[in-house]
C-alpha cells in the first residue's frame, strides 16, 4: 500500500536524504540473530540524525510562511537543536534556541563541548532556562517577544515531535520497506522512543506498508505509562494528517532509561562499545546506546516475537560522545 497523501506536503529534500540499510555481520554473530540497522546518523547535514527528517517538513512550512527566525528548545546537549540550528544556518535564517540542563552536571565537556560546541558554529542566539517545564508555553513567549522586535518566528516543538515532523518517519518507512523488499523478511524494528514523533510516524507508515512487523519503542526518558499516552496522540495526529488509520497498537519497553534522561547506565555504555568493537560504528549514550541495550537484552530475554531478523533505527547522536567523555 502506498502513502501518496505524504506528497502533499512541502519538503526540503536535500536535508534528509535516503540513508542506506545495513546488515551487521559481526553483531549478528555475536547476537546469534540477523541484525541490520537504519543508518539514519548519516543524513547529510551536521553530523546527520534522525531529526534532520523531521526538519524537511517543519523547516518547508517555514520558509512557506515566511518565517526568518527558527525556535525550538532542548537539552544543552540536544540533538535536535544541533540539527535545526545547522538548516537555520543553510536557509540563511536566525536560530534561537532554549537550552536547559537536565542532569545539572557543571562538567565542563558537558556545557561546552558536543552539540553544545556546534550551536556556536552555527551562530544560535541561546536562552538558558531553569527547566523545560511549559515547553510548548515557554517557545510560544520566546516567539512573543521576537515577533515584538520585528522578526518573524516559527516554532518548532522539542524534538521537531509534531504531526508534521513525524512525517520524516513515514518517509523512513517507505524507505524501509522498498530497502527489504525481495531481501530482508523484517520480523521486528527496534527505535529509541523520547519526544515521539519518531516513533510515532514509524508507527504510522510500518502498519500501512508493513503489518506485520512489531515495532518496538525502548523509552529514553519515561516510563510507558507517561510515554503512551505522547506516542498514540501523535500517531492518530499523523494517520489522522494522511487520511489513513492507524490501530496498531504502540509497544513499549521501559527497562533500560534509568537512572533519567541524559544519565548514561551501564547497559547502554557496554552497547556502545560493543558495536564500536565488532561494527565500527558509534551510538550515543541518551538515545542509542539505551536502545541498543534494550535490543541486546530483548534477544537474550527472548521478548521478540521470533526469531526472524531485526532492523534497529539508528537516530545519530554521537557527537554527545565527546560531552560525556571521560564517562563514556
Amino acid at each position: 500500500m502506498s502513502l501518496h497523501n505524504l506528497t502533499r506536503f512541502p519538503r526540503l529534500e536535500f536535508i534528509g536524504a535516503p540513508t542506506p540499510l545495513e546488515y551487521l555481520p559481526r553483531f549478528s554473530d555475536y547476537l546469534g540473530r540477523e541484525i541490520y540497522i537504519k543508518r539514519d546518523d548519516t543524513t547529510p547535514m551536521a553530523m546527520g540524525g534522525n531529526k534532520l527528517r523531521k526538519l524537511e517538513f517543519l523547516a518547508a512550512d517555514a520558509l512557506r510562511e515566511g518565517a526568518d527566525v527558527l525556535v525550538t528548545a532542548g537539552a544543552i546537549q540536544s540533538n535536535h537543536v544541533r540539527q535545526t540550528a545547522a538548516v537555520a544556518a543553510k536557509l540563511g535564517l536566525k536560530c534561537v534556541a532554549l537550552l536547559e540542563n537536565p542532569i545539572g552536571t557543571q562538567a565542563e565537556n558537558y556545557l561546552t563541548n558536543g552539540n553544545r560546541l556546534m550551536l556556536d558554529l552555527f551562530d544560535v542566539e541561546i536562552e538558558m532556562c531553569d527547566a523545560l517545564h511549559s515547553p510548548d508555553q515557554q517557545l510560544e513567549e520566546v516567539a512573543e517577544r521576537l515577533e515584538a522586535q520585528g522578526f518573524r518566528p516559527y516554532v518548532i516543538p522539542v524534538g521537531g515531535s509534531n504531526a508534521l515532523g513525524a512525517l520524516g518517519y513515514v518517509e523512513s518507512a517507505l524507505e524501509i520497506a522498498q530497502q527489504c523488499e525481495g531481501a530482508v523478511n523484517v520480523s521486528s524494528v527496534v527505535v529509541a522512543s523520547g519526544s515521539a514523533g519518531t516513533h510515532a510516524g514509524l508507527a504510522v507508515g510500518l502498519e500501512q506498508l508493513m503489518p506485520d512487523v512489531d515495532l518496538i519503542g525502548v523509552t529514553v526518558s519515561r516510563s510507558i505509562a507517561q510515554q503512551l499516552p505522547k506516542v498514540e496522540a501523535l500517531q492518530q495526529a499523523v494517520a489522522q494528517s494522511l487520511s489513513v488509520s492507524a490501530n496498531n497498537p504502540i509497544t513499549l519497553w521501559d527497562d533500560y532509561f534509568a537512572p533519567g534522561y541524559g544519565k548514561p547506565n551501564e547497559e547502554g555504555l557496554e552497547a556502545i562499545k560493543l558495536l564500536a568493537r565488532l561494527e565500527g560504528i558509534l551510538l550515543d549514550p541518551v538515545y542509542t546506546g539505551k536502545a541498543m541495550a534494550g535490543l541486546i537484552d530483548g534477544v537474550a530475554q527472548k521478548r521478540f516475537k521470533d526469531e526472524g531478523p531485526i532492523i534497529f533505527i539508528h537516530t545519530g547522536g554521537a557527537p554527545a560522545l565527546f560531552a560525556y567523555h571521560p564517562h563514556v
